[in-house]
């Protein structure tokens, strides 16, 4: 059996397929296109949700993140009154990050750096977590293999924005003239500039793409590494990013794994929530049977028939809707069809293309396509044809012509929603929701990790502090709190690589061996630290 290949996971924010390897003339995207020209560009590739923190939590779990009571954008920063107060997600007890199962099957993971997953930061996802965490950390043993994941905001949905109103490109070396603008936002000088930033932003954000492709070269890593480019989301333009239409969820993907992918592009339908169980599968580690995802790569690939996105409470205001896409048609469900599109975002209200519209609305100037997005009510549900419309602005949901698509893909959402528990599906509300992970409103703590030593004379039938006993001996650790995990090390001070607990360690004898230990359950509170000095005579 061939070693299992490295991975690296290149995550970029804010970005539909705007490459040249997509067919965009427009972009500069010389280090993506030379990627793509080595791998396989996926045209149908979509996130779980139009934003970010719910879209990471699917990323990070295999989950989709109303299952996870993660679908709420965001849990813990807000500060709006009236609102829940912050929290933090509870996933289900069993539910971890996929790196966690990486790690025990012995992979060193990474991340530089951006986490915003909703249930915490827990610790036990990553040997290193900061910015300049990579495989080329001095704690990685030598031939150990590595999943590192890089992040970039440089395409945050701000980068759009004038120097006026925060952002940082002036005068856009791309030129606004030749930016496509697409019918539901104003065609103004200000979109136009606003857009062409953007793709300024994507040629920066490909030559740090490029610098991290030239040092896996450069390490002799290329080719024993198998490589993944996507983004968190859709751009951060109006009735995009937020939004669980094509332009909101259809983001890049391109994989490059040499010896095994060719130059090739796929027209299947991929979820970013596969990505989990597929670095899982080609890493030669099962999947936990919880993860909602499919693999799309190797013996064990599995097709989809289609890919579902939703949108719940974005910053101030609530929604709710469930959109579900096969390889033809759109098929959106509106749970507040009495509420007009546009709510009160004003983060979005920054945007110099929303302020556009913002404008012409109040003068009464928006064309037909722009002004339906401004109307006071919504259709309970929304059909496109995406081969015929694929800016998806023309409903036929009325249409008796398309009443049998509209069923299936209707039927295909229920069946989804009751399969994964979504847990809008039982009409809990946010406070609700809220009241039930944190019981009173307050954060639930990891109970203390505990050391049970298995020597003569202490079977493994009680914990103890440490001691000195007779040999041979292992020490185990135990958490009571359900789901928790746990990590070690034997480092002194601060700074320290926490190490997952994945069974018994073995103590030598002769010498007196400290272990520190702490644990976490998604969520909750990190456990204090608990620390013993053991001594094998």
């Amino acid at each position: 059996m061939s070693d299992p290949p490295n991975v690296l996971w290149i995550v970029m924010e804010d970005v539909n397929p705007r490459f040249g390897c997509y067919g965009d003339s427009t972009a500069h995207t010389p280090a993506i296109d030379d990627l793509a020209a080595d791998g396989r560009v996926y045209e149908n590739a979509f996130c779980t949700a139009g934003v970010c923190a719910p879209s990471r939590a699917s990323l990070m779990t295999g989950m989709n993140s109303p299952s996870l009571g993660a679908h709420h954008m965001r849990t813990r920063t807000h500060d709006v009154e009236g609102l829940p107060d912050p929290y933090e997600a509870v996933p289900p007890h069993y539910v971890t990050a996929f790196t966690e199962y990486l790690r025990r099957g012995g992979y060193y993971c990474t991340l530089d750096a951006k986490t915003d997953y909703q249930f915490g930061e827990p610790f036990t996802m990553w040997d290193r977590h900061g910015e300049g965490a990579g495989w080329w950390d001095d704690t990685r043993a030598d031939g150990q293999p590595f999943f590192t994941m890089m992040t970039n905001g440089v395409t945050h949905e701000s980068g759009m924005w004038a120097p006026e109103e925060g952002g940082e490109i002036d005068d856009p070396e791309t030129d606004p003239q030749e930016v496509e603008i697409p019918p539901y936002l104003a065609d103004t000088d200000r979109t136009r500039r606003a857009i062409a930033r953007h793709y300024d932003n994507i040629s920066t954000a490909d030559e740090w793409i490029g610098e991290l492709l030239v040092r896996l070269e450069r390490d002799g890593l290329a080719e024993t590494t198998l490589v993944v480019l996507t983004a968190d989301h859709g751009e951060g333009l109006p009735r995009r990013k937020r939004w669980p239409y094509d332009s909101g969820t259809n983001v890049p993907l391109i994989v490059r794994w040499p010896g095994e992918l060719g130059s090739s592009r796929s027209e299947r339908l991929v979820s970013l929530v596969d990505l989990p169980v597929t670095t899982l599968a080609v890493a030669g580690i099962d999947a936990p049977p919880w993860m909602h995802g499919r693999p799309f790569l190797g013996p064990e690939a599995e097709p989809r028939s289609h890919v579902v996105t939703t949108r719940d409470r974005y910053d101030e205001e609530y929604d709710m809707m469930r959109s579900i896409r096969d390889d033809r048609f759109r098929y959106v469900r509106n749970y507040y069809p009495e509420r007009p599109y546009v709510l009160h975002i004003p983060y979005r209200n920054r945007h110099p293309a929303m302020q556009e519209l913002l404008r012409l609305h109040a003068e009464d100037a928006l064309n037909e396509h722009q002004s339906r997005w401004f109307a006071s009510t919504r259709p309970a549900e929304e059909l496109y044809d995406l081969e015929a419309d694929p800016h998806e602005t023309r409903n036929l949901a009325g249409d008796p012509a398309y009443r049998d698509d509209l069923e299936r893909l209707s039927g295909a959402l229920d069946e989804w929603r009751t399969r994964v528990g979504d847990r809008a599906a039982a009409r809990e509300d946010e406070t609700q929701l809220r009241d039930r992970i944190w019981p009173g409103g307050e954060q639930p703590t990891t109970a203390i990790p505990r050391f049970v030593p298995n020597a003569p004379g202490n079977r493994a039938s009680e914990p103890t502090d440490g001691g000195t006993f007779d040999g041979p001996m292992t020490v185990s650790l135990y958490c009571p709190t359900q789901g928790a995990s746990i990590a070690w090390t034997g480092e002194a001070g601060g700074n320290l690589h926490w190490r997952l607990y994945d069974g018994p360690m073995r103590l030598d004898s002769g010498e007196d061996v400290t272990i520190r230990a702490k644990a976490i359950r998604y969520g909750y509170s990190e456990s204090e630290e608990q620390v013993a000095t053991f001594r094998v005579e």
